[in-house]
């Protein structure tokens, strides 16, 4: 169990939480506001991508939460899904029950291989998240801009990128949903980009990796950042097992 502490990728969700907290979360003073923030595992980097026994595990770990995967893509027309269907939406949601955790949110990590950039069928791909989303009733999509999405060597993509960009942050807006956006950009890079895209759909899925290996300044990343444009933080210096 030590030593699978050392490699669990842990999500700290920005949100003010009201309920109850739990053992294994922290508190940090800010002024005199108190904030709770809730820490969740993704199920896939526990080898337990869509599977019931990712709960259990989350709770042996001491998680609050845990970010479910919408499962390989590959170059299928769809995600390997499970929760399509309703009795596994019944399944999952009563283990959530049964462990106390809280679904923070749900990726779609098949898009670090697959080009969000290049697939036709992009905005059926988040469709599908979404109404994962609605059913599970959970409020965040993680969405890496991996293969071929790098603003930074392909700069020449972003007209297209912020176009696609926009499109499904509209459709999250219109589902109450928030979609957030991994990217190899510096912080102010980022908030030009959130403000070329325009959508209160399209966040920042943070990720200190990136900013570590890159020799940035973390604490100054995500200040200039700052919480209205974050909605998960992916507290990670590598992608590594160790």
């Amino acid at each position: 169990m030590k030593n699978n502490r050392k490699w669990i990728l842990c999500i700290w969700l920005l949100y003010m939480v009201i309920s109850a907290s739990a053992s294994s979360s922290v508190r940090m003073q800010v002024g005199d506001i108190d904030q709770r923030y809730r820490i969740a595992v993704c199920d896939w980097m526990i080898l337990k991508r869509q599977k019931i026994g990712a709960f259990q595990l989350a709770k042996e770990l001491g998680s609050d939460g845990l970010e479910l995967d919408m499962g390989s893509l590959g170059k299928r027309d769809s995600f390997d899904n499970k929760l399509r269907e309703e009795y596994f939406q019944k399944l999952f949601k009563a283990k959530a029950r049964e462990f106390d955790i809280q679904i923070s949110s749900i990726a779609m990590s098949g898009f670090y291989g697959q080009s969000f950039l290049l697939r036709s069928d992009y905005k059926a791909l988040v469709q599908d998240c979404l109404n994962t989303m609605k059913v599970m009733n959970v409020p965040i999509a993680f969405l890496p801009l991996g293969t071929g999405c790098d603003l930074q060597k392909n700069p020449e993509i972003r007209p297209e990128l912020v176009q696609r960009l926009k499109v499904v942050g509209d459709m999250a807006v219109e589902m109450g949903k928030v979609i957030g956006i991994e990217t190899s950009l510096n912080a102010r890079e980022e908030v030009r980009l959130l403000n070329e895209i325009d959508s209160p759909g399209i966040k920042i899925y943070f990720k200190f990796q990136n900013s570590l290996e890159n020799g940035r300044d973390l604490c100054k990343e995500l200040r200039i950042l700052g919480k209205e444009r974050i909605c998960q933080i992916h507290c990670t210096d590598t992608d590594g097992v160790t």
